[in-house]
């Protein structure tokens, strides 16, 4: 016992040796900034979402589902123009800057627009934590079934690995894929919010089907932006490349497993928005919708949604 104790503590001795090793290439520009100078709130959070997604249902499942209309539309609004104001702060800095969006060193220089590209990669990556409401919307509303593995797996690890983003490299290529997840966002929850208005405006927001497919190509980007990097020895912390790769990789597989399952399984009825389908499963909305059920059997896309 006292062996085993002793080779624990040596463990975790070089864990923490280790950790204070990396942190002498951290960025010294986003230093004292909120949440960023020690992992323990962002690992404290992640670990109570876990645990709200293991108790929630169960302190559910004997009360009466929450109707939230009242906040689900105004949340949804307002991390569409979150993310609209992240997409362009990384777009037009970027642009400036002249960066490069196959290899882009991340430097600690301290132009305005570097300056501008770090503070979107924060509210990026804050964007994250704000994200796990998506889930906490599900459990109140008793939506347990879209607290699938693909869901839990992308909300909890996304704010855990933008923190080390935001603490390592804050700008570089690193702006490349949070600006286009930003973008993606964008129609993701602009397409929750306004669907609520109703059935007369829900059938105009067409590009919900393009959502996933929109998402499969932004990873597979992701990776092979990963693996370009590794070929060429881009000038890039080189365990940031194999972290982006095998990443990606998991995100293709479980975003592809859901295409196949959601679309292609079911045919091109349901692809084209005919019968009941359940969108991501990464977002907090249900996205359902059923033309051809009765109105009794909530087929209307907001009454299913936000009921």
């Amino acid at each position: 016992m006292t062996s085993f104790l002793n080779n624990t503590q040596h463990i975790v001795q070089d864990i923490y040796d280790y950790y204070l090793w990396t942190l002498t290439f951290s960025d010294n520009r986003t230093k004292g900034w909120p949440l960023v100078d020690s992992p323990g709130p962002t690992l404290l959070y992640t670990l109570l979402y876990l645990f709200i997604v293991w108790m929630g249902p169960k302190l559910m499942a004997r009360r009466t589902p929450f109707r939230m209309t009242w906040v689900l539309i105004p949340y949804n609004l307002y991390m569409a123009a979150l993310n609209f104001y992240i997409a362009i702060q990384l777009l037009t800095a970027s642009t400036r800057l002249r960066y490069s969006y196959v290899c882009e060193p991340c430097r600690q220089r301290y132009h305005p627009d570097e300056l501008q590209i770090a503070n979107a990669v924060w509210w990026y990556y804050f964007s994250k934590l704000l994200e796990f409401c998506d889930t906490f919307f599900f459990i109140l509303r008793k939506k347990e079934q879209q607290l699938t593995f693909l869901h839990v797996y992308h909300h909890s690890t996304m704010f855990s690995l933008w923190w080390i983003g935001i603490k390592w490299v804050p700008s570089g290529s690193t702006f490349l894929p949070a600006m286009v997840n930003s973008a993606i966002h964008v129609l993701m929850y602009s397409y929750y919010g306004l669907s609520a208005l109703g059935p007369n405006v829900s059938r105009f927001l067409w590009w919900k089907k393009y959502l996933t497919i929109l998402q499969l190509i932004q990873f597979t980007c992701a990776l092979l932006l990963g693996i370009n990097g590794l070929r060429t020895g881009c000038d890039f912390p080189l365990w940031m490349h194999y972290t982006l790769i095998i990443y990606m990789l998991s995100f293709i597989v479980l975003f592809g497993n859901f295409y196949v399952k959601a679309y292609m399984e079911k045919g091109n009825k349901i692809f084209y928005g005919n019968t009941g389908i359940s969108f991501t499963g990464c977002g907090q909305g249900t996205m359902m919708h059923n033309e051809d059920a009765p109105q009794s059997s909530t087929s209307a896309l907001t009454a299913k949604k936000y009921n």
